[in-house]
């Protein structure tokens, strides 16, 4: 087995773009603890240490993104701290620092908002959230910047911890309760199977490092055990279905800058876990890897959508398209294995580089859309979608806000979502005929599975936005509702900023993804000649400019305003939109959450555990409900639960609490021990 195509390059040690970094690494945990010394102070932590957060995630995005443009060599520490003959290493390369880069992008937006959501009867003390929310920061940059297994570990369980104490912050709640619990088993799980799958790439050394990893020759056989716990580990994390039980539970339990946190950060460490092991430690790809992969991501995807758009809470709903976004950056993965293995290293860098930029598009979008979920929760205390409604009135600013988020993640152009969808779409459908016959009818079938996400995702988000923010208020307490203070706003404008600059000059971060599909492919995907339009095959085949777009859409705008002005010459009046004859309108007569999701629920019967009461006809105030649940709780989660009880009883049979059975355990122990000794 060949070395890694990418250990050629020089590694420079102590570089100082690492140094600097790890000083803001270590300010993030200084602020935390800083917080301390004010516990009970909400304007102490909120208005000062968060922004102090922010702008330290400003000094990581500057840096990362730097280091990617300026092609420097990979850059690596050894610090004096961990067990001896075990330090920790830190490595700089491409990879680390694209996802650094996302990191600092959307952290600083989500900190500059939680600067200004945050305060008094979150549940935790002030100085105790802060403390996790900067330690939580920390650890998802040292997992980044970790290389070797030990230090990795440490971050990841750290990362682990800190977010489930953010997760169970309202901790008097039940069921905040029920969900950190399932979260925290569900990340150990997971953190069990990378273990493992660190102790099969050690190749029966005892060396930690990951450079070690690099040069140890594995058997296909132990290379694809390995590749199977990484999946299975980092699938957890990430939520790929049938391991995301715990993510529609815990994100909507969590504050909502936690759930933009988890969502968009947190999820991207299981990705950059993934690339990391499966480009760079593993060195190698067999086809049937990226199959399982594009198969499993393609699933997730369809899954997410489809149970999106049926949800009635609306964190609940972003929380399933979560699980959606990561099934289409897993299918770019497994694209990109897959044509790795075919040695069509094109294909392999142009799937590759959608999935790192829709990893960052789902940072920037799903961050902004959380987080205003944040705003009308504080503004109206309101979760449910049935209970909302005509908030673009009260609340111009997150409407305004919210709406770019919105088109953003219904792959709309000019905005940050249709530019990696549309890469991922061109992975499938200029693909040259593959090795494998069963690939080239693969091939097709998930670019049609693909589509149907894409139009699915659509739907969802019009059901988002139109039952929040459009028709009139479904309660009359929303009249009190108010917008955003100014924190908040700025928070999400850096976010919605990101979503349009991406989707206008798609060129940049193109480039970054191509610096990373360089060092781990060995291929560049390059954005074409013109600044105007990116051309990643070739501009016969596709090409797609933001430009354009966005100065086709001002025209639009700009022309149809003229000609009105011009035509009507002050004949224009004001009058209230044609009702079909109807005059006495009322919430009642708009469309609800249930009635948008009616349609999905017949379609995607299979995938849904439904109960329904139906009132009879004697009812005089008649109600209609309908109870969704996850088929997999049924068939894997709750067998398995089951199982354990089984067992837990059957073992506390031994702990009855009398003191002559306490001794007779004893004594048979002894005699076992004499019978192994003798």
């Amino acid at each position: 087995m060949s070395a890694p195509r990418w250990l050629s390059a020089a590694t420079a040690l102590h570089g100082p773009t690492l140094h600097s970094l790890l000083f803001l690494v270590a300010a993030w945990v200084i602020l935390g603890a800083v917080g301390l010394l004010r516990p009970r102070s909400v304007r102490f932590v909120a208005h000062l240490l968060f922004p102090l957060g922010a702008v330290g995630c400003i000094g990581v995005a500057l840096l990362a993104g730097t280091f990617l443009a300026t092609g420097h060599t990979a850059e690596a520490m050894i610090l004096p701290l961990g067990l001896p003959d075990l330090p920790f290493h830190l490595r700089l390369d491409a990879l680390s620092g694209f996802f650094l880069l996302i990191l600092g992008m959307a952290g600083a937006g989500i900190s500059i908002f939680a600067a200004g959501y945050f305060r008094r009867g979150e549940g935790t003390a002030p100085a105790l959230l802060g403390l996790q929310y900067h330690v939580f920061l920390a650890s998802m940059a040292t997992v980044i910047l970790a290389d070797d297994a030990y230090l990795f570990m440490v971050a990841w369980e750290t990362m682990a911890l800190s977010s489930y104490f953010l997760v169970t912050s309202q901790h008097r709640i039940p069921e905040i309760r029920r969900a950190g619990f399932l979260y925290l088993l569900m990340a150990h799980v997971g953190a069990i199977c990378i273990l493992l799958c660190f102790g099969v790439l050690q190749g029966g050394s005892w060396q930690f490092t990951f450079d070690a990893m690099r040069g140890a020759s594995l058997a296909p056989f132990w290379a694809t055990i390995a590749f199977a716990l990484a999946l299975l580990g980092f699938g957890a994390k990430a939520g790929l279905v049938p391991l995301h039980a715990w993510l529609p539970e815990a994100h909507p339990a969590a504050p909502s800058p936690v759930s933009a946190m988890m969502s968009g950060l947190m999820l991207n460490t299981a990705i950059y876990g993934m690339l990391r092991i499966t480009f760079d430690l593993l060195h190698v790809q067999f086809w049937q890897w990226g199959a399982a992969m594009l198969t499993l991501g393609l699933f997730s995807a369809v899954f997410g959508a489809a149970f999106a758009a049926v949800q009635t809470d609306m964190k609940r709903l972003l929380a399933y398209s979560s699980i959606e976004n990561v099934g289409l950056i897993f299918t770019g993965i497994g694209l990109a294995v897959l044509f790795d293995a075919s040695h069509m290293p094109l294909f392999a860098a142009l799937a590759l580089a959608a999935a790192l930029i829709h990893a960052l598009n789902h940072a920037l979008f799903k961050s902004l859309l959380f987080l205003a979920t944040g705003s009308v929760l504080h503004a109206t205390r309101q979760r449910s979608l049935g209970k909302l409604g005509g908030l673009i009135r009260r609340m111009p600013w997150v409407a305004f806000l919210a709406l770019i988020g919105t088109l953003a993640i219904a792959g709309l152009p000019p905005l940050n979502g249709f530019v990696s969808e549309w890469l991922l779409l061109q992975s499938f459908l200029f693909t040259p005929r593959l090795p494998q016959a069963f690939l080239n009818m693969l091939v097709p079938l998930g670019a049609a599975v693909l589509a149907l996400t894409v139009a699915l995702a659509a739907y969802v988000m019009v059901k988002f936005y139109g039952v929040i923010f459009l028709g009139q208020p479904r309660e009359p307490s929303l009249v009190d509702a108010h917008d955003a203070n100014w924190l908040e706003r700025i928070g999400l404008g850096w976010l919605a900023a990101g979503c349009v600059f991406i989707g206008v000059l798609p060129q940049f971060a193109l480039r970054a993804a191509g610096t990373v599909t360089g060092k781990l492919i060995g291929q560049t995907v390059t954005p074409g000649a013109s600044f105007w339009r990116i051309a990643p095959v070739t501009p016969e085949q596709a090409s797609y400019s933001g430009l354009i777009f966005l100065a086709g859409i001002v025209a639009a705008i700009g022309i149809t305003f003229l000609l009105v002005r011009l035509l009507a010459h002050g004949r224009m009046r004001r009058t209230a939109a044609w009702d079909c004859g109807y005059p006495w309108q009322t919430s009642r007569m708009q469309d609800t959450a249930e009635g948008f999701g009616q349609p999905i629920r017949h379609m995607f019967g299979a995938f849904f555990r439904m109960e329904r009461d139906l009132p009879s006809p004697s009812d005089e105030a008649p109600r209609y409900r309908i109870h969704i649940e996850d088929r997999f709780w049924g068939w894997i989660y709750q067998p398995i639960a089951r199982a354990v009880q089984r067992i837990a009883d059957a073992v506390s049979i031994l702990q009855g609490g009398r003191l002559s059975v306490y001794l007779l355990y004893s004594f048979l122990t002894l005699l076992a021990l004499l019978v192994f000794v003798l």
